[in-house]
């Protein structure tokens, strides 16, 4: 071996020995981290299995990843399509991602069919690491890891269609808290770096994530850290992940104006939704994250995730916030119980051994229950969980008007195939909320509103109506037949909207199939 071989030979060797110091990970996690992943994969088996279509709306997504491809991959100003001309405020990283997969040849619905599960599964690495560290337990770890996966609340809106986004910001958001969770417990500087990596991650991909990652920020501070060094490393965080973002907030300020972001933050439920819905009427969807909090200050005694529950219940109105912390008091209070079972005289749990193989075997246990009841979920006809807003049908309906109607043609498409009708037609809808709480919260709330009525509507009377309300003159409406979603809701129609149609002044049944009726309003040509 020469003296350059050896040199690099050195060399190789340091970088690597660097990188494993660097590495959260080691040998002893690989069998609780593949027991962590496993769970994650059966969920996206299952949701793959019994949804032909990807669940919920990601049209508008589509929509704004194919004006990107189109525009040569700078920003577009706006996007139609849709009942508004939708501002591009959206964070743009995904969007991005969605764009060069439109390019490499996948279809739009094969990308939100597919894509979300990817994150789904590598969220569960951050899980795994943040309940690992946190409680101290590679066990808890798993545990934390598994509920994630399993929880229906959280798995609905990462796994389906609009996952493409959310999917990820979920993985960053959690990349995001873990790399907090060092930053106030002595990480040092890869930790720092990290997390303004990771919270810009999540802030260029979804508003609400980065308020989460702040709230978890904020809550990790005072609980573990609560000195000025700690919050001036925080605050080191949040700067660094301001200056990674600032270029797409310097844009979206000097084309849309700073209003585009306070119209957005007005719909959703907006910050201390949470609160409010517990307000208007306390259900057990939202009372169960703060049981499991109490769970862990009672088994554990720990205030920092009972507090992080609560805030997280309180300051979202979307559930999935405040479960997601939910898994990791659930793997705390485990570990509580763990440690007094073990102390009794005679305890199964006595040795480390019988405790691991214990945590495993609840893990699978989970797997196995968690599975079987997604799956029944999801293939219920009143499917809550992953409802699908497109079918055959609809597909057909929407390639019928690409070939067969104007280009400047307008919809009304009731249901919640709607989302979908400009990316698969090509045509604009009319009436929907999609995309219009970048204008403002009252049209959007309009909108809303419009869409719901026109969509539950029993005569064309009803629906001319209700889209009346937003202005709209639609040239075509779009009615489903049979069983259809409205919200993600599911709605059946006896047919009574169709008659009525046929039987209206001004409107012409120009288009069937077994799941859809088309009708044009009179004096309109087809083209």
């Amino acid at each position: 071996m020469t003296a350059n071989d050896a040199s690099a030979r050195d060399l190789s060797l340091g970088v690597t020995a660097r990188l494993r110091r660097a590495a959260p990970l080691d040998g002893r996690d690989a069998r609780w981290l593949g027991l962590a992943l496993v769970p994650g994969v059966v969920a996206v088996a299952v949701y793959l299995t019994t949804n032909p279509y990807p669940a919920y709306g990601g049209g508008l997504y589509a929509r704004i990843a194919a004006a990107i491809a189109a525009n040569g991959y700078a920003p577009p100003t706006t996007v139609d399509g849709y009942a508004v001309t939708v501002p591009f405020a959206y964070p743009p990283l995904q969007f991005y991602v969605f764009a060069l997969a439109l390019d490499l040849g996948f279809d739009p619905v094969t990308v939100t069919r597919f894509l979300p599960s990817v994150a789904v599964v590598a969220a569960l690495v951050p899980a795994y690491l943040l309940g690992r560290d946190y409680t101290g337990s590679r066990a808890a770890g798993t545990g934390t890891a598994a509920m994630i996966a399993l929880n229906p609340q959280v798995l609905e809106w990462h796994v389906s269609a609009g996952g493409v986004v959310r999917g990820f910001a979920f993985l960053y958001a959690l990349t995001a808290v873990y790399a907090g969770y060092h930053v106030f417990t002595g990480g040092g500087r890869r930790a720092l770096l990290g997390g303004a990596v990771a919270v810009a991650l999540t802030g260029l991909t979804h508003p609400t994530y980065a308020l989460f990652v702040v709230a978890g920020y904020l809550v990790l501070w005072g609980g573990l850290d609560r000195s000025l060094g700690g919050l001036a490393r925080g605050l080191a965080v949040g700067l660094g992940a301001l200056a990674l973002a600032s270029p797409w907030l310097a844009w979206v300020v000097a084309t849309h104006g700073a209003g585009a972001f306070t119209a957005a933050a007005g719909t959703h439920g907006g910050l201390g939704g949470g609160l409010g819905a517990l307000l208007a009427g306390p259900s057990w969807v939202r009372l169960v994250p703060l049981a499991l909090a109490g769970a862990a200050l009672a088994l554990r005694r720990d205030a920092t995730v009972a507090a992080w529950v609560v805030v997280a219940t309180l300051l979202f109105f979307q559930v999935r916030f405040a479960y997601a912390v939910a898994a990791l008091a659930v793997a705390v209070a485990g570990v509580g119980v763990a440690a007094r079972l073990a102390r009794r005289e005679g305890s199964a749990l006595a040795t480390p051994d019988r405790r691991a193989a214990a945590a495993a075997a609840l893990v699978l246990l989970a797997t196995v229950a968690g599975g079987t009841a997604l799956a029944a979920a999801t293939t219920s006809t009143t499917d809550g969980t992953t409802p699908s807003f497109l079918d055959d049908e609809s597909v057909a309906a929407a390639e019928w008007a690409a070939a067969e109607t104007p280009t400047d043609a307008r919809f009304l498409v009731l249901g919640d195939a709607a989302e979908w009708f400009p990316v698969l037609s090509g045509r604009s809808i009319a009436v929907g909320p999609w995309g219009v709480e970048w204008v403002s919260a009252a049209a959007y709330d309009r909108h809303l509103a419009a869409f719901r009525a026109a969509s539950t509507c029993n005569s064309a009377a009803c629906v001319e109506s209700a889209v009346a309300t937003v202005g709209a003159d639609p040239d075509y409406v779009v009615v489903p037949k049979g069983r259809y979603t409205v919200r993600g809701t599911a709605v059946v129609g006896f047919g009574t909207l169709e008659r009525s149609f046929a039987a209206a002044d001004g409107w012409t049944r120009v288009h069937e199939n077994d799941g859809v009726a088309v009708y044009r309003a009179s004096g309109r040509a087809d083209g």
